[in-house]
């Protein structure tokens, strides 16, 4: 096995980590309890216009999402549909064009039968 060699210049996982900030003053990020209690802090005093925008942009993200996503779907349902009806529709075409084959051979037959009949009656006499 080849021993690796290390280079000196690209810091090892601990020395990133002492170096990462932990957020204000050296304090880790509060717990979940915490940044909701903030969150509810800062939408208590929300006024009317900020509440509107909030709710537009809500409206706007969540149709965004809605819409792909029905898009989505809608596009399945019209391919398996598709599908379907492309496959009874060549199942069928495959039959018409298989007996109008057969009753083209049979015809072709039974002309060349009957002509080589003829010709061979005519050569007789």
């Amino acid at each position: 096995m080849s021993q690796a060699s290390f280079d000196a210049s690209i810091p090892v996982l601990t020395e990133v980590l002492k170096a990462e900030p932990l957020g204000d003053e050296g304090a880790p990020p509060p717990p979940l309890a915490a940044a909701a209690q903030l969150e509810a802090e800062a939408i208590d005093g929300w006024t009317d216009a900020e509440w509107a925008v909030m709710e537009h942009r809500l409206s706007v993200r969540i149709m965004h999402q809605l819409q792909s996503r029905v898009d989505f779907v809608l596009e399945q349902r019209i391919k398996d549909s598709m599908a379907e009806v492309l496959s009874h529709a060549l199942h069928d075409l495959t039959n018409e064009i298989r007996i109008g084959l057969h009753d083209t051979i049979e015809k072709i037959v039974s002309r060349a039968v009957t002509q080589e009949l003829t010709h061979l009656q005519a050569q007789k006499k």
